[in-house]
């Protein structure tokens, strides 16, 4: 008889599960929203970047997890993401996100209708230095690296990622300072992240058609939240985003057909009680394979739901 195979979604799923009746469960849990929300790759944060808190309620002592379902339209495109993570004592965490990325008309004009572009997100993020609430009061943030293997699935798009010389694996590694100001209501949050991921990894890693030196770039990435009651908050971010690509682009004679932009959003996040919030943001992804959407900006809603314990 076949044995089932057993995937790290399972592994992580089944781990939040068995948490919600183990007796280190987090019964007191944090402040709300001072642990933030799941990011599109899975880490606990903004919508789009990644913040030093640790996911779900879990404080000192803890185990905790979290679980969250988002959806993003923009004017050509489509991305749905599920994903998990668990939060150990308020400094490890464990995170697994999937992403489905529609391609709409920008398939059909590859050639390519129905295109999907799937990508796999597994994560790690430690608390290296700072407590984000007890240090509220002093100018120490609280910090935290992170690291985040990324595969994206086969498709029909693998022989042109081949010619432009990407690959489908990569991983990101970055660092996070997230400082909250418990008096004003206010967190800020700045990430340096070091990537070769076009376009977040859903066009491949690297690009070195046309000479393109395939190494890593430091990309920064900042956030801030406004607590405008005790489970309301409003907010910004901003993602610098690797354009490699490009050139490797115009070396195939696409011109700037396949430019990227910054990623922005303005959003509000309400959490009705400690176990579930809910994330409604505006986001500017900015251009994505231009060529085959007139240059248009990709802007649109993005709207997420999160339980966590």
């Amino acid at each position: 008889m076949k044995t089932p195979s057993v995937t790290p979604f399972t592994l992580i799923a089944a781990a939040c599960i068995a948490l919600a009746s183990a007796p280190a469960q987090a019964d007191t849990g944090k402040l709300l929203l001072t642990g933030g929300v799941s990011t599109v790759e899975g880490a606990a944060g903004g919508g789009l970047t990644p913040w030093a808190v640790i996911g779900s309620n879990a404080t000192a002592g803890e185990i905790g997890g979290s679980a969250y379902l988002t959806t993003v339209g923009t004017k050509d495109y489509g991305l749905n993401l599920y994903g998990a993570a668990i939060g150990i004592h308020d400094r490890y965490e464990l995170s697994l996100a999937r992403q489905d990325f529609n391609t709409r008309a920008t398939g059909t004009a590859l050639g390519l209708p129905g295109l999907h572009l799937k990508q796999s997100i597994l994560g790690a993020k430690v608390r290296v230095a700072g407590d984000a609430v007890l240090d509220s009061d002093s100018p120490m943030p609280q910090i935290a690296v992170g690291v985040q293997f990324k595969s994206l699935a086969s498709t029909g798009l693998d022989a042109t990622l081949d010619a432009l010389g990407a690959k489908r694996r990569g991983v990101d590694v970055y660092a996070s300072a997230t400082k909250l100001l418990l008096g004003q209501g206010l967190l800020l949050n700045a990430t340096l992240r070091a990537t070769k991921a076009n376009q977040n990894g859903l066009l491949g890693y690297g690009a070195t058609l046309g000479g393109n030196e395939d190494s890593y770039r430091l990309q920064p990435e900042f956030s801030a939240a406004y607590l405008v009651s005790k489970n309301v908050a409003v907010g910004a971010e901003y993602r610098f985003m690797r354009n490699r690509l490009e050139a490797a682009g115009r070396a195939a004679g696409l011109g700037g057909g396949l430019r990227a932009s910054d990623w922005k959003d303005v959003f509000i996040a309400w959490a009705p009680s400690k176990n579930f919030s809910v994330t409604l943001a505006y986001v500017d992804l900015g251009v994505i394979v231009p060529a085959t959407t007139a240059s248009r900006r990709q802007t649109g809603y993005y709207l997420s739901a999160q339980a966590a314990f």
